[in-house]
């Protein structure tokens, strides 16, 4: 019985080989599954920069470089008891506004700015239609050759002449109208050369530069628009302006003073202006200007403050408050 038993629980060598032949597949999963984890985990020669810091490639393994901080506002200084003589606000302003016009009537072939644009000295900023002045230099450069040969005629005669006179051939009258036709001839083409000349003055004028480096405040003409340095009268005629310009680097703070506050301030007095924008920014001043008049509706004497360092935090048309500093003694 019990043999019996013990013959039933014995497992077959043929069936038991088959049992464990199910796990070989499983087995090769795994290792096929950890060889793919470890080629993708590895590093290869492309994948140097793949860590970026701005605008700035850093490469695997590197510490990136540390961000560069923005500029800190400028911190106000504080104001001494009785440093300040007197406060007064006022405006930000361009010391000079320079409005562009042209020098002759002209249609407008090409403008090169608009509003807030940065100029420079003599940098070309309107084309004007030159087709006229050009025909025109082509007709002098006519007259001109043509002036060149009558004068080569005129000298022709008047060497034939003088030769005829020395051998009695011919009167003295003769010879002095033929020497006075030569300097006719080249009279005649000094003149056509200054037409020449001034027709190039014309062609110049066609061509609009900058007159100074600055910002353009504002366009006051367009491709196409008729301009011409004269009003005629009324609101449709052409415009004589083609834009404003003004150095940004050039700023004052425009202000009214009551009358009773002058005795506290003077020509040349040093100052510090603070913009409304940006309270926490202040810049030195001087009085520049003061209005040889003042207005009488107001009681008030206009007075300008020159900013030392203006910077891009200083905006034309902007309030700013002014301290006017006590004199040191």
């Amino acid at each position: 019985m019990n043999a019996t038993k013990l013959q039933s629980l014995r497992i077959d060598p043929a069936q038991r080989q088959r049992t464990g032949g199910g796990y070989r597949p499983i087995v090769l999963l795994v290792l096929l599954l950890t060889g793919v984890g470890i080629y993708f985990a590895w590093p290869k020669k492309g994948d140097e920069a793949r860590v970026f810091s701005g605008n700035k490639q850093v490469k695997t393994g590197e510490r990136p470089p540390p961000a560069t901080p923005a500029p800190l506002p400028a911190v106000s200084a504080p104001v001494k008891d009785g440093e300040v003589a007197l406060t007064v606000s006022g405006y930000i302003v361009n010391r000079e506004r320079i409005e562009i016009s042209p020098r002759m009537m002209g249609q407008v072939k090409w403008i090169g700015v608009k509003k807030g644009d940065l100029v420079k000295k003599d940098q070309v900023v309107v084309q004007l239609d030159d087709a006229e002045q050009r025909a025109r230099l082509l007709e002098i450069d006519g007259q001109l050759a043509g002036a060149r040969v009558a004068l080569e005629k005129a000298k022709i005669a008047y060497e034939r002449v003088k030769r005829l006179r020395a051998t009695k051939n011919e009167t003295a009258e003769r010879e002095d109208e033929a020497r006075l036709d030569v300097e006719a001839a080249e009279a005649a083409i000094r003149q056509v050369e200054g037409l020449r000349e001034a027709v190039k003055v014309a062609l110049d004028w066609t061509v609009i530069r900058s007159p100074i480096d600055g910002v353009v405040l504002e366009k006051l003409a367009v491709a196409g628009a008729l301009v011409t340095p004269q009003s005629f009268g009324g609101t449709r005629g052409p415009s004589t302006a083609l834009f404003a310009v003004a150095d940004p680097q050039d700023l004052q703070v425009e202000i009214d003073v009551n009358e009773s506050d002058l005795p506290k301030i003077s020509l040349g007095q040093k100052c510090r202006v603070t913009p409304e924008a940006y309270p926490d920014r202040q810049y030195g001043g001087h009085v520049t200007e003061m209005a040889p008049e003042a207005n009488r509706q107001k009681g008030t004497l206009q007075l300008k403050v020159q900013i030392e360092a203006p910077d891009r935090f200083l905006t034309p048309e902007l309030s700013a408050k002014v301290e006017f500093l006590k004199e040191e003694k």
